[in-house]
């Protein structure tokens, strides 16, 4: 297995590609990150699938939402394939405080879990 530092790494490098609008209105570059078995409780307090947040990110572009500021961005590789992350992000003044959790598959780093809770400074 790659050491532990690669393994923080190379999730964070998909954590923030995930997190380029570029990226989220492409349902086939948000697939190609995230594992078949996904799911996520949104900020909004949504489970979300993935299905259901392939389609979402991909209209996100009609709503003229802004960048997405990232900042604390942590990680620890917890067992050999399987690396938490932390991090907050702001978008349009609205901030949340974020985990995801990455598998290795054959394919690479994907995103298994994802959890974002709402905050205010």
């Amino acid at each position: 297995m790659p050491d532990r530092d690669a393994a923080v790494e190379a999730a964070v490098e998909r954590e923030l590609r995930l997190l380029d609008s570029g990226v989220r209105v492409s349902p086939e570059l948000t697939g190609a990150l995230l594992h078949p078995e996904f799911h996520e409780f949104g900020a909004s307090g949504r489970r979300w699938g993935r299905a259901s947040i392939i389609a979402a990110l991909a209209e996100e572009a009609d709503t003229g939402a802004g960048p997405i500021v990232v900042s604390e961005m942590q990680g620890a590789e917890l067992a050999p394939g399987l690396v938490h992350l932390t991090f907050d992000t702001e978008r349009n003044g609205r901030r949340a405080h974020r985990s995801s959790l990455w598998r290795l598959s054959p394919s690479g780093w994907l995103l298994y879990f994802h959890q974002a809770t709402p905050f205010a400074e």
